[in-house]
């Protein structure tokens, strides 16, 4: 055998195609049972539809997002013969629940590593409101003693990251959603290697469809054969499965549980602007140092849980508490958020912030494909006299998330919000600054899937110094961007009825 057809043979078996084409396989036979003609056929079809109109039914009455319960009725509505057993296979599958009441269980053993700061007598109200929501709800404490610094591209960001793990004395943990070979990856993990060899404790996770097309499948096995233990989150199966939608979207490096940063970015040249990909990359991260990195060291620990033995999260409490020397720089207040979970944190956090603005709200996001309730809070703040402006990117990384973003356009411009497009290329950042009084930087797009199906994180600042540089790397960033006016959303018949479908399905983006 020729060593081409061998290398042929290869690749027909290699796990990404051969996952795919189970997939395919999958969807077939639902269409075959959909298109028979026989009799037995027919009574197949017969109970298929019965169950749709089950299924809708149940749809109907769920407690979940009126976006998502117009989006399965429609595509059943379409296709009524196997839209219904396609909601039943996506939706109870055994391994969506054996995690999420392992990640659960995961969650609650952290809490009392978690401890809740009560001494919030300089917040203002409306910043309070906020802190009690995520603290007293949602389990995230806030934290006085902690230094920030706000990074607004990522060339910054990574020197940075170097200059910090190389300080690391004891762990070392990073969680990615991409990791792509190159100058940026192959350079942290270089120093990672190095690291490990000194006897420090380094992990890394990465979500394998974020990874899919990126790395090798060996990938995890060349990372600890370096001395990095690795943990490749929620492997992509050959099934169809609502599992397969929770993706890990995190971006976390943590070190001693001293520092930690988190953002937009991922581990690839183009967020460096090492390769052009859609013009040049502006993203944006922060890092914080002191009291708050913890928290964000027990989310990391709970997602490494999930599928390793369990650790004890006291033994990577920072051993000597050098943040107390730290002086007190506002309230700073790291959150993830959960598919898990009956409470959608980054969103909320959102439409908080939009809701107790007063005089403006500066969003950054890459993604502009929102629910109706982000939808009408950032049209009520602009009624209200709020200065709301958002900037998504001119380049785009999808055509289709860049047709969607565009057809809510009409709807906010004429509302008063004000859409600018950045023009020198992607705009990948995820930043809210308010009222110079609060901001969050985060991994969290506005769009469904960001919002509602993956896990996310970010942190809340309040009243602190790096509020000042958010707000004016939004303002270096609209100078630099177009403004969207009521007369650019105009779109012929075509284009509004490609965008009318769309938004229909965009949960399902």
């Amino acid at each position: 055998m020729s060593t081409k057809k061998k290398k042929w043979i290869r690749l027909i078996f290699r796990r990404r195609v051969f996952v795919s084409f189970l997939i395919l396989v999958q969807i077939a036979f639902i269409l075959t049972l959909a298109g028979g003609s026989s009799l037995a056929f027919r009574y197949v079809n017969f109970a298929l539809s019965l169950m749709s109109v089950i299924v809708s039914l149940y749809i109907v009455n769920k407690q979940e997002k009126p976006a998502y319960k117009v989006t399965w009725v429609f595509l059943i509505l379409t296709f009524p013969i196997f839209g219904g057993i396609l909601y039943i296979i996506f939706h109870f599958a055994s391994d969506f629940k054996k995690l999420k009441a392992l990640f659960i269980k995961r969650k609650e053993e952290s809490k009392p590593f978690l401890a809740i700061n009560n001494e919030l007598v300089d917040v203002e109200a409306d910043c309070l409101s906020q802190i009690r929501y995520l603290q007293n709800y949602a389990g995230f404490p806030v934290y006085t003693r902690t230094q920030t610094q706000y990074f607004k591209n990522g060339e910054d960001f990574f020197q940075r990251v170097l200059v910090e793990i190389e300080k690391a004395e004891r762990y070392i943990f990073l969680e990615f959603f991409i990791l792509r070979p190159g100058i940026m990856l192959d350079s942290i993990i270089d120093l990672l290697e190095k690291k490990a060899a000194q006897g420090l404790d380094v992990r890394v996770i990465y979500d394998d469809l974020g990874c899919f097309f990126s790395l090798h499948t060996d990938y995890k096995h060349n990372l600890e054969d370096k001395g990095v233990k690795c943990l490749v989150f929620n492997p992509f199966k050959p099934a169809l499965s609502s599992l397969q939608n929770n993706r890990d979207h995190r971006k976390l490096v943590i070190i001693d549980g001293k520092t930690a940063f988190t953002g937009g970015l991922n581990l690839a040249d183009e967020y460096i602007n090492k390769l052009e990909r859609f013009g040049h990359w502006k993203d944006a991260a922060i890092m914080i140092r002191g009291e708050a990195a913890w928290s964000l060291t027990v989310l990391f620990l709970q997602m490494w849980n999930l599928e390793r033995v369990k650790d004890d999260f006291a033994g990577f409490y920072p051993r000597v508490s050098v943040e107390r020397q730290i002086p007190t720089d506002g309230y700073i207040q790291p959150y993830g958020d959960s598919p898990f979970d009956d409470d959608n944190v980054g969103e909320h956090v959102y439409i908080q912030i939009i809701n107790n603005a007063k005089e403006y709200v500066y969003i950054n996001t890459p993604y502009l494909v929102v629910d109706d309730n982000l939808l009408s809070a950032l049209m009520l703040s602009a009624k209200s006299g709020v200065d709301v402006r958002i900037i998504t990117p001119h380049h785009w990384d999808k055509e289709i998330a860049a047709i969607t973003s565009r057809s809510y356009y009409r709807q906010l411009v004429s509302a008063g919000v004000k859409i600018y497009e950045y023009t020198n290329g992607f705009n990948h950042s995820k930043t809210f600054v308010s009222d110079n009084r609060v901001a969050t930087v985060g991994t969290t797009n506005l769009d469904f899937r960001s919002l509602y199906l993956h896990f996310e994180c970010g942190v809340c600042l309040y009243q602190n110094s790096a509020i000042s540089d958010i707000k004016k790397d939004f303002m270096e960033t609209l100078a630099v961007s177009r403004q969207i006016m009521l007369k650019d959303c105009s779109r012929n018949v075509f284009q509004r009825v490609i965008q009318d479908i769309l938004r229909v399905f965009a949960p399902l983006m």
